[in-house]
């Protein structure tokens, strides 16, 4: 959401603002998260972390990209002719985002959302297994940390790792399967 508000105002409305809000956009793309989000990690582990404080730690990092690409978008849709048709008609520049643009980039943002929830349970399950993920949050990763920790494969214990490996690998295959769904969908409702 936080992508394609930020892209959608930088690409339609132009000028300083676009400048300022891509120049915090490249600062985001260009620092490697990985690093940032062991650091943090790390330093949270000592407190009580919550579901919702991983998530704005995961999230942090998620919104660049998106924002970036929804700019393109919003950069050439706003030199089509039924844009002009809508400024000539007298509708806002919030109506014109919002009625015009936005439907356009919905197909795409929620494609986006999906790949970006698919690339935070890798990154969580990674920070999981690396053990620097919170013990006290319930999470695939977590659950593949301990097993580990307590020598599920050398011990031949394949129920305490195989499940959370599996529900990882059906989950993304489910994700993937209900993008890939949508866009087909959406292909077929515009008759392409």
């Amino acid at each position: 959401v936080v992508g394609v508000f930020v892209g959608l105002v930088s690409g339609f409305v132009g000028g300083t603002l676009d400048r300022v809000l891509m120049l915090i956009t490249d600062t985001f793309v260009v620092i490697p998260s990985l690093p940032v989000l062991i650091l943090m990690t790390a330093l949270m582990k000592g407190s009580s972390s919550t579901v919702i404080l991983m998530a704005l730690v995961l999230a942090m990092f998620a919104w660049a990209w998106p924002s970036r690409q929804i700019r393109s978008m919003a950069l050439t849709l706003k030199e089509r002719d039924f844009i002009h048709t809508a400024w000539f008609s007298g509708e806002g520049t919030v109506q014109v985002v919002v009625t015009e643009i936005l439907p356009f980039a919905l197909t795409w943002s929620l494609s986006n959302f999906m790949n970006a929830t698919l690339s935070a349970i890798g990154s969580e399950s990674s920070l999981a297994v690396l053990g620097l993920s919170p013990a006290n949050l319930v999470s695939l990763g977590n659950m593949i940390q301990w097993a580990r920790n307590y020598n599920a494969i050398m011990a031949g214990r394949w129920n305490w790792i195989l499940p959370p490996i599996l529900a990882t690998v059906v989950l993304f295959v489910g994700l993937f399967m209900l993008i890939t769904g949508y866009n087909d969908y959406m292909s077929m409702k515009r008759g392409r």
